[in-house]
């Protein structure tokens, strides 16, 4: 009545086996690391770069724990924090002997000790979040009003072409904050402005005022551009900062939209943390611009005069004042790669600019109209300005060109990394910064570690003293649906956090409540007077409809976390959730298991051990189990 057959007990094994293989790695903690990563895609890992390591490690003797090519990296792993500083070193002074070699990135990381059969069997440890493995968290707020501003000084450029391509003649096109401005001499020209607009503009509205004898049309971002406009700079600068930290070797950041303007960036294991605040915080945009060289334009760097109609002052690194005009030629979308490098002729600090197709005919056209002009390139980071160098435009440029100025090798290394890695479309500014170390996290570890292990014996406990056998049964099935759980999250490759770690505590009480059910079930098929083999089989059986409701409609719950929720919220509905379907299986089809191999085959069965079974007054308790 009461046997498996021999194919679920083997789905019960496997099902051990694989959960105990892939909870095995998070057992063995982590190792402080280096790690050397591609920093453009032309240059591959591979073994080559493998055998440099191992060569800079031995002729600096150091002793490695392990080398080893993974994907698209080399991660070297060792025992304490100080060899792997010292690694760092004698690893960046192998591949990058000259300050100008950026071909690769040495950053420092956190590894699993996990041994190589286990790593074979791509049985990985999860992912720990940032209140447990320490890092840094910053809070990063989108300038929206600058990213719309940006957009109408580039629509503005547009339409100026749009109207020359259409021989509208006009009195001249300004930017007046988020409005641009277009001024015509007669009725028939507005017209035909507002027919330019129309056909080739939708997202600009428009309005005309009669001003004495011209017109003047302003047109207006659309709201329903401006929110999309809005939207896109959020997700282009999510995409920027995935790029950039690509670029910095961090390994498992978290990276997410927090309301309509903000972003919240999280790298776990970083210790290098003024460098990941160093590129972060540097919302660098490139602009490249034509400078204003008429006389007016002179008088005003000598701030002995007004700054010309449409033109703006920056300043280059050494105070000196350059006069550029607004419209903006080219822009940091443009480009398609970044390079330092030195000059040839005066061995000065550089940086090597690739841009698109687009890019380079809009170069090729501006270059060959404004031949020996100079041409600003305008680095803005935080708002402000600042002219990296203007030179004068010698021949007809196309998709590559440089810029060089007053930077020193670092400033180039660095400028060439926020340049390659992506514009910004609009400016942001750290707004909050928290930094948890690895001592902190290492002691949430331990109080989340004590906080299940506490919770799981004391259940046990209970269940055994109240249940007997029964409750062993179902202690066993709950450390099963623990196991279990470690396991599917580590193959998800899941980020555990501290949320998640309550979501386990809560995940053991939930699991438990279904052996409840079920041990109460059987009691209750024992005190109507079913003999005991007929009462294991009815309690499961009548249970099953009660769990799965209430899973059921708890999982609702958790899936609802899991869909609005953002960060810890994610977080513990992730393990709450998958939590539940762990908990189904273990506390239904493996603690019946074992109840059936233990009572199952004993044909002539009286008692089973339950604990007491009160039955009603009248009713004989020969069959009392106990």
């Amino acid at each position: 009545m009461n046997r498996y057959p021999v194919w679920k007990y083997a789905i019960m094994l496997v099902a051990l086996v694989v959960a105990a293989l892939y909870a095995l790695p998070n057992v063995f903690g982590e190792a402080p690391a280096v790690q050397v990563s591609s920093a453009r895609s032309s240059l591959k890992i591979d073994a080559t770069t493998l055998a440099r390591v191992e060569q800079a490690l031995q002729q600096a003797g150091i002793k490695s724990d392990a080398v080893t090519l993974d994907g698209t990296s080399v991660r070297a792993r060792f025992g304490d924090t100080d060899t792997q500083l010292r690694a760092k070193d004698a690893i960046q002074k192998v591949l990058a002997p000259a300050a100008s070699e950026t071909g690769y990135v040495v950053a420092l990381n956190l590894l699993s000790r996990s041994p190589a059969w286990l790593t074979a069997l791509h049985a990985n440890p999860m992912y720990l979040g940032l209140d447990l493995r320490g890092g840094v968290h910053f809070m990063l707020q989108v300038d929206m009003p600058a990213a719309l501003t940006k957009r109408a000084e580039s629509l503005a450029g547009d339409l100026r072409l749009a109207l020359r391509e259409k021989n509208v003649r006009h009195g001249g096109i300004a930017r007046n904050g988020q409005a641009i401005e277009l001024r015509v001499r007669d009725s028939a020209t507005l017209d035909a402005a507002k027919a330019v607009l129309q056909d080739q503009f939708p997202d600009l509205q428009a309005s005309d005022t009669a001003e004495g004898a011209e017109y003047k049309l302003t047109a207006t971002i659309r709201p329903d551009a401006a929110r999309r406009i809005q939207d896109q700079a959020l997700k282009q600068n999510i995409l920027t900062l995935n790029n950039r930290i690509n670029e910095l070797g961090v390994a498992e950041p978290v990276i997410q939209q927090q309301g309509l303007d903000r972003i919240v960036v999280q790298l776990p294991g970083v210790q290098d943390t003024a460098k990941a605040k160093d590129i972060l915080g540097r919302t660098a945009t490139l602009e490249m611009r034509l400078v204003e060289d008429g006389a007016e334009a002179r008088a005003a760097e000598n701030n002995s005069g007004a700054v010309p109609f449409g033109a703006e002052r920056f300043f280059e690194r050494n105070g000196q004042a350059v006069i550029v005009k607004k419209q903006v030629i080219l822009t940091g979308e443009n480009l398609t790669d970044a390079q330092p490098g030195f000059d040839s002729q005066s061995q000065q600090p550089k940086v090597d600019l690739t841009v698109d197709a687009k890019g380079g005919r809009i170069m090729r056209d501006t270059s060959r109209e404004n031949l020996k002009k100079r041409m600003a390139i305008v680095l803005f980071e935080k708002g402000r300005g600042e002219v990296l160098t203007a030179p004068v435009i010698q021949s007809e440029l196309g998709n590559r060109f440089q810029i060089s100025g007053s930077m020193s090798v670092t400033e180039a290394n660095d400028l060439a990394l926020l340049l390659r890695a992506g514009s910004l479309a609009a400016p942001m500014e750290i707004i909050e910064e928290r930094t948890i170390g690895p001592t902190l996290g290492a002691e949430n570890i331990a109080k989340g570690f004590k906080s299940v292990t506490w919770g799981f014996i004391v259940i046990v406990a209970f269940m055994a003293a109240y249940y007997m056998l029964f409750g062993l049964f179902s202690g066993l099935a709950l450390a099963v649906n623990l196991l279990m759980l470690v396991a599917v999250l580590s193959m998800l490759q899941a980020t555990l956090t501290l949320p998640g770690m309550a979501a386990m505590a809560l995940a053991l009480g939930m699991a438990i409540d279904s052996n409840v059910l079920i041990n109460e079930r059987v009691r209750e098929e024992l005190r109507n007077g079913a003999s005991a083999q007929a009462a294991i089989q009815t309690g499961y059986d009548r249970a099953w409809a009660t769990i799965l409701d209430s899973n059921i409609t708890t999982l609702i719950a958790g899936l609802a976390l899991l869909a609005f929720g953002s960060g810890p919220v994610r977080g513990f509905a992730v393990v709450h959730c998958t939590g539940i379907l762990t908990s189904m299986f273990s506390a239904v089809f493996f603690s019946r298991g074992l109840v059936n191999f233990w009572y199952g085959r004993q044909k002539k069965l009286k008692t089973v051990s339950i604990g007491t079974v009160w039955r009603p007054s009248g009713i004989s308790s020969t069959a009392i189990s106990k």
